[in-house]
């Protein structure tokens, strides 16, 4: 019988040379457990962590600088009360040219920093008509439409199983959390479904429908290869969607970033004072 090897693959390296370089620009004896990727026009809220390091992600191995407007593109270390984060001030996407390993890389790198929780957060177009833009939706679970997954090829046995299970990607505990720190606001959030679609052209009504009878309440362009990966590396992940505006069809009305980015700055509030009570509540629970 042959012995499992014993030498590092090549993601495992990639993975653990990232890390060489954090250590190298982190305060010493740094120990995040929470890591927020955060979506447009969302990513001011690491402005609001204490004792902050900003690396942008240009200097930083393994990551892609963003070209996304909304999305500052830095790894942000700091403090929230008693919980030390590291958080993304945007994040790439596959539209963007790249690989969707390379897309899903990040939110591994936070994995292996010692997020065992991840909070990925996105501006969203809603289908479900009922939506309103400037809502906060929790995801519940999601349909990966887009071409590939971030798994595809062989298996990096060290860092996650070849057949990760998907039962619950969204995870219970942390999604009673989100809904805590809601009501504590005086808010219900409601939860549905994201479907991630490749972009960057909005949908057709005609996609819309189809999503609609596919059971999704929330389109949008990224995340899905973030929890994926997540969720193979054995973390917690919550998603949080920002409705932005109601998909194509959904009104009859013409869709714009600007409108995403606007939209997602206008409830900056809301999100920054759930997310604030959510890591309250993260602060005193064990990993």
């Amino acid at each position: 019988m042959t012995a499992p090897s014993t030498t590092p693959s090549p993601l495992r390296k990639e993975i653990d040379a990232t890390l060489g370089f954090l250590r190298e620009r982190l305060p010493k004896g740094a120990r995040p457990t929470v890591g927020l990727i955060l979506g447009s026009g969302l990513g001011p809220f690491a402005e609001t962590f204490t004792d902050k390091v900003a690396i942008p992600f240009g200097e930083i191995p393994g990551f892609a600088a963003s070209t996304v407007v909304g999305h500052a593109g830095n790894l942000v270390y700091g403090k929230k009360g008693a919980l030390e984060v590291l958080a993304m001030q945007g994040r790439i996407h596959f539209y963007e040219g790249h690989d969707i390993a390379r897309v899903a890389f990040p939110a591994r790198v936070l994995v292996a920093a010692g997020c065992a929780r991840l909070i990925l957060t996105n501006a969203a177009g809603g289908i479900d008509p009922t939506m309103r833009p400037g809502e906060i939706v929790i995801i519940r679970d999601h349909l990966n439409l887009l071409p590939v997954s971030p798994l595809r090829g062989p298996n990096a046995d060290d860092v996650g199983p070849r057949f990760p299970d998907m039962t619950e990607v969204y995870d219970r505990e942390l999604r009673a959390v989100a809904q805590k720190a809601g009501a504590e606001m005086g808010v219900s959030l409601r939860e549905g479904i994201y479907a991630a679609l490749p972009g960057p052209s909005y949908e057709t009504p005609a996609e819309v429908r189809m999503l609609r009878t596919l059971g999704a309440e929330l389109v949008g362009m990224s995340t899905v290869p973030e929890s994926i990966a997540a969720v193979h590396m054995g973390a917690k992940v919550l998603g949080l969607s920002c409705v932005t505006n109601l998909a194509a069809g959904v009104t009859g009305e013409k869709l714009s970033h600007d409108e995403v980015t606007e939209t997602a700055r206008g409830v900056r509030r809301d999100f920054e004072l759930l997310l604030d009570g959510i890591l309250a509540h993260l602060g005193g629970a064990k990993a």
